[in-house]
């Protein structure tokens, strides 16, 4: 790597960062994996770096930072607040409505179809607070269960309505990236400490309780990120060698069952240098059709697996007659995946793709294309 002060490489990054598209496919599936491995037959060493598979959400935390950064801050102008949310908000919440849509129909039907349901476990106050997202934003004892996974987006909707704040100190800061990064550092390790002393773990296991905690020093993460990498040119075997390199130090800390921590701060070289391939032009298998469509689709892939995985074992259980615990076998796994990733694309081609057209159309009337990503 060098700094594009020396002439070597143009300090911007392309327009569109494929290998950041591709790997949010790979990213959302390990999450799935992580729920599957809960549920499956084969033995607990054979999860190995799926026991931390969970903290691809923290990932997608600091991707977003970043790619927020990339979409609103590369120009320096000033952020037109209203069209931003107006964006974000038809990016986000076509696939979480129809999918909380799906389950109410569901919940609704269980009896029917003679499914029980735990007394409480899905009840109106949680629906209102996932269908608004603020699920995540307050302590709580119990989990909103009506889509799990969208615990995070909930996250997510607060940094959204916060990022005038990102925005400004990510502008103000951006010659001194290494001072945002030490920032996020220092609420990471705050917030983490403060979580702990109140819930007894850390702050990568936050959920539904308080959540939102765990975005709030990882997009700016990806802030920092984002303008520290503004600042480096690269040349593509040296972009090649850092990413293999990166990659291998990320997954071998989740094999190795490293720190949540640790691996959270991992991350972010991980990510940077996968932004960095695209900078210096070189192509991957993360830039391949097929795993770009896999990223585009990873949002509905992430929100639609709980609920496919729901419906999948209830429907085993009263056909089999199996007791509500089984374990699955790998071809009942092949099986579940399969469908599930089938769910997932139909989702994302027929619900959020002309769903976010639809609103942004409605909400962002005479914004210019550029403006209304």
């Amino acid at each position: 790597m060098l700094d594009d002060r020396t002439g070597q490489v143009g300090s911007e990054f392309p327009e569109m960062l494929a290998p950041l598209t591709g790997v949010r496919f790979f990213l959302a599936l390990g999450v799935v994996l992580f729920h599957y491995q809960l549920h499956w037959t084969l033995p607990p060493e054979a999860a190995g770096l799926l026991n931390r598979a969970r903290l691809g959400v923290d990932v997608f935390f600091i991707l977003s930072g970043f790619i927020m950064a990339h979409v609103y801050l590369r120009d320096g102008r000033p952020l037109n607040y209203p069209k931003f949310l107006a964006a974000r908000f038809a990016r986000i919440y076509p696939a979480h409505l129809f999918i909380l849509v799906a389950m109410l129909a569901l919940v609704l039907t269980a009896p029917l179809l003679g499914v029980g349901l735990e007394p409480g476990r899905f009840n109106a106050g949680d629906f209102v607070q996932t269908l608004v997202l603020v699920q995540a934003w307050f302590p709580r004892q119990s989990l909103a269960l009506w889509n799990g996974p969208a615990w995070s987006l909930s996250a997510e909707w607060f940094a959204y309505l916060a990022f005038p704040i990102y925005a400004w100190i990510g502008l103000r800061w951006k010659a001194r990236p290494w001072a945002l990064i030490t920032l996020a550092t220092v609420l990471f390790v705050v917030i983490d400490a403060v979580y702990h002393a109140r819930y007894g773990i850390v702050l990568p296991r936050a959920e539904d309780n308080m959540g939102v905690l765990r975005i709030i020093p990882e997009f700016l993460y990806g802030v920092g990120l984002y303008q520290l990498g503004r600042r480096w040119g690269v040349v593509p075997r040296i972009a090649g060698s850092v990413a293999v390199t990166s990659s291998v130090v990320f997954l071998g800390l989740m094999q190795v069952g490293a720190d949540d921590r640790l691996i959270v701060a991992s991350a972010g070289p991980f990510l940077l240098s996968l932004a960095l391939l695209a900078k210096a032009g070189v192509r991957s298998f993360l830039s391949a059709p097929v795993v770009l469509l896999g990223g585009e689709a990873s949002f509905a892939l992430y929100l639609v697996h709980i609920p496919v995985l729901m419906v999948w074992r209830n429907a085993a259980q009263a056909i089999v007659d199996l007791p509500g615990d089984y374990r699955m076998s790998p071809p009942e796994l092949a099986g579940l995946l399969l469908v599930t990733l089938t769910v997932a694309l139909l989702i994302h081609l027929w619900i959020e793709q002309p769903g976010r057209e639809v609103l942004r159309r409605l909400l962002i009337r005479s914004s210019k294309p550029s403006q209304a990503r």
